[in-house]
């Protein structure tokens, strides 16, 4: 049974990884490299309050400063990405990332420091819009879901590998931290610039996509004229405000229930782990099933998971709510980056894209805020309250435009097709013989 268990094992793998294409790897691999250099973001505000000896006030402006330019960089890549194409908009991207980042070590004055951490938090989230456009464009429809599954497992295991690499380097100067991330991502770039080629679609043709869709103009009005894909950034809006208090009310709330910082790390360490222990598997189960009852099962599960953090008394018991919230992560992020890729334009990726990643970036900025309003003024228990309410809302959206969206999809494909003459041709009402 035990050479038969590690035949199914193998098999499994075998059957997660084939059919994608090299360039698809070298996007993987570029991804996890990124990754695993992702020290500052991590440690910026133990940096400033600790090594630097600011207040905890002047390490959440920065913070916020570092995620304003994440909402900046969001809109401006993703327009960049349409229009100089994904690769040059990564490259900028990495560059940008890899001197700045270098320059924040040496920074010492406050205001130098604030300006080039926003310039960092830009440059880092930079390339986002153009990743995912790149692999939209080179991996297959049927594959999607698949290769964004295995593309946000890299994230985590380059997360989590850099988060203990990062607690070693801090011990012998912080300064590593910052010269360690900028090489890394120096060779992000370079594995970019040179095993992958650009991948943005002609003007001229529609190839590679669904549908022979014609090529229209796309702007960023557009894209906000465009209500089903902004009800999908409006939700995935509410999912992210969830996700983020993991970070920000989560420590708060275990700290002012008598629970220490390495309880904390202990009970966080739970999401870590189960998306890298299970986001494959699971993939492999969710990948062909219907997006509408994945999307709303996955907003029920985060948000109630986060609502069970209100009946949570031990550190088991914060796990286990982790665990819940987990799942509904592992299950969302792939299925939800179908849903965008299924309703962008095929010359519009980059600019929706760019606004999907802005709805992160804002989530990132505001979390923090109303957290930290809503435990101070009402509680911890009616945020945790309110985060299950918000879950329900994001399901209840979910089902809503899904459903719209597959009646819409019935009567296009119930419509009869336009009548042609005998050679086949569309006639033109209202010509003149």
């Amino acid at each position: 049974m035990g050479a038969g268990g590690g035949d199914s094992v193998r098999q499994a793998v075998v059957a997660s990884v084939a059919g994608l294409p090299r360039q698809f790897w070298w996007l993987w691999t570029s991804t996890l490299i990124n990754r695993l250099g992702a020290f500052v973001a991590t440690f910026l505000a133990l940096y400033l309050t600790v090594e630097r000896g600011y207040s905890a006030s002047y390490a959440g402006l920065v913070g916020a400063l570092y995620g304003l330019g994440g909402v900046v960089s969001s809109v401006v890549a993703g327009v960049a990405t349409d229009r100089l194409g994904r690769r040059p908009t990564m490259l900028i991207a990495q560059l940008a990332t890899a001197v700045s980042v270098a320059l924040l070590g040496f920074m010492t004055d406050p205001v130098a420091i604030a300006v080039v951490a926003c310039v960092v938090g830009m440059a880092t989230n930079g390339s986002r819009p153009a990743v995912q456009a790149m692999m939209a464009d080179i991996v297959a429809p049927e594959d999607r879901v698949r290769a964004f599954a295995l593309n946000y497992w890299a994230l985590n295991m380059g997360f989590a590998i850099s988060s203990s690499l990062a607690g070693l380097l801090a011990q012998y100067g912080y300064l590593l931290l910052f010269l360690g991330e900028a090489a890394l991502v120096l060779a992000c770039a370079v594995v970019v610039f040179v095993k992958l080629p650009e991948s943005r679609p002609s003007e001229r043709t529609s190839e590679g996509s669904t549908a022979q869709e014609p090529v229209r103009p796309v702007s960023m009005t557009s894209v906000l004229r465009d209500g089903r894909f902004m009800t999908v950034v409006g939700l995935n809006l509410l999912l992210a405000l969830l996700f983020q208090q993991a970070y920000v009310s989560l420590p708060v709330t275990m700290g002012q229930a008598g629970f220490s910082s390495s309880d904390f790390g202990l009970v966080i360490a739970t999401n870590g782990v189960l998306i890298v222990l299970l986001q494959i598997p699971v993939t492999r189960f969710i990948e062909h099933r219907s997006p509408a009852a994945l999307l709303i099962g996955s907003a029920l599960l985060t948000g109630y998971g986060f609502g069970l953090t209100a009946f949570a008394g031990s550190v088991a018991l914060f796990a286990v709510t982790v665990a819940v919230w987990t799942l509904g992560e592992i299950i969302n992020s792939p299925t939800q980056m179908g849903l965008v890729v299924r309703l962008s334009p095929l010359h519009g990726r980059g600019r929706y894209q760019g606004m999907y990643a802005l709805s992160w970036s804002v989530a990132a900025l505001a979390a923090p805020l109303l957290g930290g309003t809503v435990i101070d003024r009402y509680g911890p228990e009616a945020l945790w309250t309110g985060c299950a309410a918000v879950g329900t809302v994001a399901a209840l959206g979910y089902g809503l435009l899904l459903r719209r969206m597959n009646a819409e999809d019935r009567a296009r494909a119930a419509a009869p097709a336009p009548l042609t003459d005998a050679a086949g041709a569309v006639p033109r009402t209202g010509s003149v013989a």
